[in-house]
């Protein structure tokens, strides 16, 4: 095994005996110098892994070694060691990317761990978290069999997601591991919500916080008292909430929740529930000209600043609202200019596009299918996204405003994998986790089958019409080129049926840093 190499500048390095050897005997292969000059002659010659560099050196400084070694050197660690606790040397050292800074005198282990935390931080992280995935295995196991109420799963969900971030870098074993354990949550859960789901929509008391619940239960109570802005990313699922938590807590402090996406977790269905507060079923009876049936050409989300409206004047509510949907950059940047005009409302409705829009590249495009070629590579993609766009920028602003933010999504997205064969007519909808029509052919032990829409709030385009969502990674495809499409389709982002993914999803309350 390679050793790690060291150079240490001091021009005191004889007082430093004992630390040399203690590094040595720890494995270490380390070379000294006694001024700034000769570290620089060093660097060139041989290739150090991490540079221990003395602050008060004659000569050449410690500060304008750093900046030369830098030069020609950026990527190695350099530790600053120094007598002064001057903060403006603090300042210049940090200013030039140092790796760590110690005040003088240092003991051995100080040294040690300075070491560890910048050579081999990655690795001591992978091996502590593996471990502490491995002694958490059972317990989760016992978690997933013992969840028996939806404040349960939502416990289930949130610790595979940690589990999820934290084991990103970690051995494919332990991923793999993870992920089995993930596809039997989704298993059990699908059990779940076969159980459970038609009562929820028929007794709306019993159910837990739905789509149609979030305006009436998180922002009208919010309403009544202060402006509030509701930030809706569609197709945003917790761990890519989690993976862009750290760039707002600048400015908020966040409340966390999850709530339960009505079925089909579909923008038609889902958001359109969120803003009306109604089951799309009622949509279709009280305002036939807002709702869009699957058979229809047009967009159907279209009529979403409408429906917003009848909610609030179906409660009799007073307050005034902005409604805008951002598709691109430009949609963004206008947002931005016009910022202050946003002042003239109680409640700001903005719809974010981007991360739907990426799931659906993902799909047609082989250059973003390798981009996002895994869980993770998809979750970096949106952290780029929402850093770089105008999105980052939009919440600043919120929060110089001192406004709170209720940010939520419509439903998530889950990765296929596993084809399940149906069979319908020319005007079953195209949608691979959920269809409906009036003659479909499938295995009734494979899916959630709805053969009453009415009993869970859905229309019926016709007297026969029954819907069938998939479940965990499952995804429909017809006989016809079915291996054309599964190979196509396999290991694309899908929303639309039944998984901890798809319908479990984010709401957080957002107050602003004062």
């Amino acid at each position: 095994m390679k050793k790690d190499k060291l150079l240490w500048a001091d021009d005191e390095i004889d007082l430093l005996k004992p630390h040399i050897l203690f590094l040595e005997e720890k494995g270490f292969e380390v070379v000294t110098v006694c001024s700034g000059q000769d570290a620089l002659d060093c660097c060139k010659e041989h290739i150090f892994d991490l540079i221990f560099l003395d602050e008060n050196m004659p000569g050449l400084s410690g500060l304008e070694t750093l900046s030369l070694i830098k030069e020609s050197n950026p990527d190695v660690p350099v530790v600053m060691i120094t007598k002064s606790e001057d903060e403006g040397i603090m300042n210049q050292a940090i200013g030039s990317k140092i790796a760590d800074y110690l005040i003088k005198p240092v003991n051995p282990n100080q040294i040690l761990l300075s070491i560890k935390k910048n050579l081999h931080k990655n690795e001591i992280i992978t091996q502590t978290t593996t471990s502490g995935y491995q002694q958490d295995f059972p317990k989760i196991g016992m978690q997933i069999n013992d969840s028996f109420t939806t404040e349960d799963w939502k416990e289930v969900y949130k610790k595979l997601v940690y589990w999820e971030l934290e084991l990103a870098s970690s051995p494919a074993a332990m991923s793999d591991l993870l992920r089995m354990q993930k596809e039997e949550a989704n298993r059990l859960f699908g059990k779940f919500i076969k159980n459970n789901y038609t009562t929820w929509i028929s007794q709306p008391e019993k159910r837990p916080l739905m789509s149609p619940d979030i305006f009436k239960t998180k922002l009208f109570p919010l309403l009544d008292n202060e402006r509030v802005f509701f930030i809706l990313i569609d197709n945003f699922r917790l761990d890519q909430w989690r993976e862009v938590k750290d760039m707002l807590s600048e400015f908020f402090t966040f409340n966390e929740d999850l709530y339960y996406s009505i079925l089909p977790t579909a923008t038609q269905y889902a958001r359109n529930a969120i803003f009306s507060g109604l089951m799309p079923l009622q949509i279709e009876k009280m305002f036939p000209e807002l709702w869009v049936d699957e058979e229809s050409e047009e967009g159907k989300n279209l009529n979403e600043a409408p429906l917003i409206k009848t909610q609030i004047d179906r409660f009799r509510k007073k307050y005034t609202f902005s409604y805008h949907k951002l598709i691109d950059s430009t949609q963004g940047e206008r947002l931005l200019q016009n910022f202050n005009n946003l002042d003239n409302y109680q409640l700001n409705v903005i719809v974010l596009n981007f991360v739907d829009m990426l799931s659906h590249a993902r799909t047609e495009s082989k250059m973003v299918r390798e981009l996002a070629s895994s869980e993770a590579a998809y979750r970096s993609l949106t952290r780029s996204w929402f850093k770089h766009s105008t999105t980052l920028e939009l919440f600043r602003k919120i929060s110089e405003k001192g406004c709170k933010i209720i940010l939520t999504t419509d439903h998530g997205t889950i990765r296929v994998t596993q084809p399940v064969k149906v069979i319908g007519d020319k005007n079953t909808n195209t949608n691979l986790r959920y269809k409906l029509g009036k003659t479909l052919t499938y295995n009734p032990k494979e899916v959630f089958e709805i053969k009453e829409p009415e009993l869970v709030g859905l229309p019926a385009p016709n007297i026969s019409t029954k819907y069938i969502f998939a479940m965990g990674e499952d995804f429909f495809t017809y006989p016809n080129n079915f291996n054309y499409y599964v190979s196509y389709y396999m290991n694309t982002f899908q929303h639309g049926g039944i998984s901890l993914e798809e319908m479990l999803i984010p709401i957080i309350s957002m107050d602003p840093k004062v």
